[in-house]
């Protein structure tokens, strides 16, 4: 198996996906993870290409939230679109990636991502609210690479 394989159980990403389905009942923002072995690159650089490949960048109101994992790298990246990170207060950003780094640094890789899909979750309610038009616009599913 690969370390992309190990990294969590069919359980745990099901939590993941369950959470990232909570987190956008609220919100017309988009949340996503990609998991892969390692970058191979600057690891922010590798999110924005990610982003663009997982057309997370054509969401209708800029709002979508990637959040990315090396694991073989143990790096991660929470890349934002240019909307929700124009949105969000000072300081969102870096406390979202000490949640989930403090996780990680346990070896809580799932509770990591799950608590950063609910903050992004719910920063994306604040400035984003969900109303009848809105359409799930990407897949929910964790994208591996």
């Amino acid at each position: 198996m690969s370390k992309v394989e190990d990294f969590l159980t069919y359980e745990e990403e099901q939590d993941i996906v369950t959470a990232i389905l909570e987190a956008e009942k609220s919100t017309s923002g988009e949340i996503r993870v990609h998991i892969e072995s390692s970058a191979k690159m600057d690891h922010f650089s590798r999110a924005q290409q990610l982003f663009h490949f997982l057309k997370m960048d054509n969401t209708k109101e800029s709002n979508g939230v990637l959040l990315y994992v090396a694991v073989e790298d143990k790096k991660f990246v929470i890349y934002g679109d240019t909307g929700i990170y124009r949105a969000v207060p000072k300081g969102f950003w870096e406390s979202t990636k000490e949640v989930i780094s403090n996780h990680f640094k346990t070896g809580d890789f799932k509770q990591g991502i799950v608590e950063g899909v609910q903050r992004a979750g719910k920063e994306l309610q604040v400035h984003f609210p969900w109303d009848q038009t809105d359409t799930n616009e990407l897949s929910d599913a964790i994208s591996k690479g």
